[in-house]
């Protein structure tokens, strides 16, 4: 993992996004790095992020998986397109699967890869693993908005 910028940092800054934005201070602030065609983050839960005791809420797993997935989209099309910044990318559509409790004791890590790309949409496969297993997975479908979109400026 780098110690420079992550993408939200670098492209972002000013976001109050609940899962990914740098200026949310309550938010969950994940922090996503380019490693060859993955999207990479590590994040560390605290207790208030917690279903019950030592077992990550599965609506915070959602949050994660959605954010670093849309960044994984966003780059991917700033990428493709040749641009300095990625477009502003929405989730459209996405599914989570949570496969086994995610412990709150230790770090995890965010893992995404864009599978197809047509036009403005992505379609993003990504998980979340701890101790080397996979805790839950996501797919979905991330677009690029237009002018007019409420989230347009949003970065």
């Amino acid at each position: 993992m780098t110690d420079g910028p992550s993408l939200q940092e670098r492209y972002s800054p000013n976001s109050p996004c609940f899962g990914c934005g740098p200026a949310n201070a309550k938010g969950l602030r994940i922090r996503s790095f380019v490693e060859g065609d993955l999207l990479v983050a590590d994040w560390t839960p605290e207790a208030h992020h917690e279903a019950f005791p030592g077992v990550l809420n599965g609506g915070i797993i959602g949050s994660l998986l959605d954010c670093h997935c849309n960044w994984a989209a966003a780059n991917h099309l700033r990428v493709a397109r040749g641009l300095d910044a990625p477009p502003c990318t929405v989730t459209a559509d996405y599914a989570i699967v949570l496969r086994r409790p995610c412990p709150t004791d230790k770090p995890l890590k965010l893992t995404a890869r864009v599978t197809s790309h047509e036009g403005d949409r992505c379609v993003v496969e990504g998980e979340l693993t701890s101790d080397g297993k996979v805790r839950a997975t996501c797919k979905g479908t991330f677009v690029a908005v237009q002018p007019g979109h409420p989230a347009y400026h949003r970065w």
